[in-house]
């Protein structure tokens, strides 16, 4: 079924010389550093997208005594399974990744916060943590990583809500302002970023920013770490360019019958046939504009799939996953259920989707984070695309 695919292995291939590269990378200034990440053009890969030396500079700047660096391994979103992969197999990168952050932000100690469902990961990475340290201690890096398992709630992928479990709180999202950098873990800055982000940081370390910047188109560099499943012969992890089109991905990775793709999980938008070929996957723009961004989940649908199950079982997921702290999210993603549920019994009149979209805007500018606010974005693009399957 592939035709001409163009796999990468930035991510993936196994490196032996960590410590040869990190030695390297210590011995150039902070400034250096940071600034070959800018130019690099690397953004977070957890799917908000904010350029990664920018954060790291601007915990740096901050004057404060203690610092935290926690790599987010609560890979929670339905369809993502990269960043399990990342750390079975290249751990060191990332690592290696938290250490340059370390140094050039004035952090001593470092977290993986690892879901619950990867306990099965702690052993191997405890082995690959000791040794990380016995490097340290070469370098005189005062530098220690220790692992904090989550408990299974989704909304603790949010950061601010992750903070919030690691200090022993009930995980619910903080107000931003004050934002991570100045005001994080324990009240500290603070760089979170996520398992792909921090092991393509070392690429850039290795290769150097041009060729980062090299793959992928503008606003949207480098390449991108992807967890196919779905209607497609050849489910799995894949290292692709930013920049293809949704056409070109079904072309080489759906059954030949592909109808939708579902872009970023659960809180990701649901693209139609019929927009296959204008949509890019990429940080510029939505999707009434050219591209999507995308924290690595690639569904894909055929025809044989019902969009309104699609979409009953997403709402079903974030009615469970709601912390109920906003009304917005808490009442909102129940009713949205309960409405596509009324229309599809004939209790409901085919208009009434109109209100939900409606309600689901609503969501999208009142919620307090990431989790209400993106509800609107599979609810909408699917009751939009498919509105026949949501009434028949």
């Amino acid at each position: 079924m592939i035709k001409n695919l163009k796999r990468l292995d930035l991510i993936f291939k196994n490196e032996q010389d960590t410590e040869a590269i990190l030695e390297k990378t210590l011995a150039r200034s902070n400034e250096e550093i940071v600034n070959d990440l800018i130019d690099s053009g690397l953004k977070g890969r957890g799917g908000a997208g904010f350029p990664t030396g920018l954060k790291w500079r601007l915990a740096a700047d901050d004057p404060a005594d203690e610092k935290y660096i926690i790599c987010n391994a609560d890979e929670g979103e339905p369809g993502t399974f990269k960043d399990r992969e990342i750390l079975s197999s290249v751990p060191n990168k990332v690592l290696a990744g938290m250490a340059v952050c370390a140094r050039i932000i004035g952090s001593k100690q470092g977290f993986i916060y690892l879901r619950n469902e990867y306990k099965f990961l702690v052993p191997g990475l405890e082995i690959v943590i000791s040794e990380f340290h016995e490097l340290m201690d070469r370098l005189n890096l005062e530098f220690r990583v220790a692992i904090f398992m989550g408990s299974g709630a989704y909304i603790c992928g949010e950061e601010s809500a992750l903070f919030e479990s690691m200090e022993g709180k009930r995980g619910e999202p903080r107000n931003k302002p004050p934002y991570p950098t100045n005001f994080g873990y324990k009240g500290k800055p603070t760089v979170i970023n996520n398992v792909e982000t921090l092991a393509h940081t070392y690429s850039i370390f290795k290769y150097g920013p041009d060729k980062f910047r090299d793959l992928g188109i503008k606003d949207s560099r480098g390449s991108k770490v992807f967890s196919v499943s779905g209607d497609t012969p050849i489910p799995g992890i894949y290292e692709l360019e930013f920049g293809m089109t949704l056409q070109k991905f079904v072309d080489d990775f759906g059954d030949g019958d592909s109808k939708a793709v579902q872009v970023g999980g659960a809180s990701g938008f649901c693209v139609p046939r019929k927009k296959f070929e204008k949509t890019i996957i990429g940080y510029q723009g939505k999707l009434t504009g050219v591209s999507l961004p995308t924290g690595g989940s690639m569904m894909i649908f055929n025809s044989s799939r019902s969009m309104y199950n699609v979409l009953r079982n997403y709402l079903d997921f974030f009615v469970e996953e709601s912390c109920g702290q906003c009304t917005p999210c808490r009442v909102g993603t129940q009713q949205l259920l309960l409405g596509i549920e009324a229309v599809k019994r004939g209790e409901k009149p085919s208009g009434y989707l109109d209100k939900l979209l409606e309600l689901a805007e609503t969501m999208r500018l009142t919620a307090k984070c990431g989790l209400g606010q993106s509800v609107a974005n599979s609810f909408s693009s699917i009751v939009e695309n498919f509105r026949e399957e949501m009434i028949y």
